[in-house]
């Protein structure tokens, strides 16, 4: 197959898309955009992530596609949900091995130069504005790497009957593929969007989609975004008439 399809079923209408190992088919009523961990602590200048010595211009390449795919996407009318990593204020959901590694002289909960790092509430923690949240959206703010690990995300996706996520976001090799990981054993079709993520170590992204559609797609599909706005915006649902 070499262009997107739009694929007539007795109970739904499916996107496909070329994807990797195979193609992707999926549909938006069933879908849900997940984009993970977007905060200015890790995407701007001065946060958490620059304070690390990392290059934040990498993750900040990715936001006009981000976008792009936010945008057909709710465009299309699909669930959309936002997460954070993110702590209480008193850090009683941060185990200890959590906190004390990376740059000693800032950690999680100490305070920086968009507030107190990770804390829930703080501006450093905040959604960049580009992604802002529609207050329809679903944010999901999470204390562990995976968007499940002590999160209500699943329960809230069943509850929609949600089958297939999207996934968008940072960083690929850590917080995205962990949330994917998780989101398959759960029994999601899951989708990544290979330029609407991104890494403070390019080889690590790049590792990271190989070990995603290996195998068959042993976690999942990854495919760029550009088959995925096409396909969205030539999807239309089945009408109640």
């Amino acid at each position: 197959m070499t262009e997107t399809e739009a694929l007539v079923r007795p109970d739904r209408i499916e996107i496909e898309i070329d994807a990797q190992p195979f193609a992707y088919a999926f549909s938006p009523a069933a879908s849900a955009l997940v984009i993970i961990d977007m905060q200015r602590d890790f995407v701007e200048p001065g946060g958490f992530g620059a304070s690390l010595g990392n290059d934040v211009s990498l993750l900040q390449a990715i936001i006009p596609t981000c976008q792009a795919v936010l945008q057909a996407w709710r465009a299309a009318g699909g669930l959309v949900v936002h997460t954070r990593e993110a702590h209480k204020a008193d850090l009683s959901d941060c185990p200890p091995a959590k906190r004390l590694r990376g740059n000693p002289s800032l950690r999680i909960g100490d305070q920086g130069p968009m507030g107190r790092v990770l804390v829930a509430g703080e501006p450093g923690n905040q959604i960049i504005p580009e992604l802002a949240p529609r207050p329809n959206e679903i944010v999901v703010d999470k204390p562990g790497k995976g968007a499940f690990y002590a999160t209500p995300l699943h329960a809230m996706l069943q509850g929609q009957g949600i089958t297939h996520l999207v996934f968008m976001g940072v960083t690929t090799e850590v917080c995205v593929q962990t949330s994917m990981r998780e989101a398959n054993d759960r029994g999601y079709d899951c989708l990544l969007v290979e330029d609407g993520t991104e890494s403070y170590f390019p080889a690590f992204k790049q590792a990271a989609i190989k070990m995603i559609h290996a195998q068959g797609g042993i976690v999942g599909w990854t495919a760029p975004a550009a088959p995925l706005i096409a396909g969205l915006a030539s999807w239309q649902p089945l009408s109640d008439t």
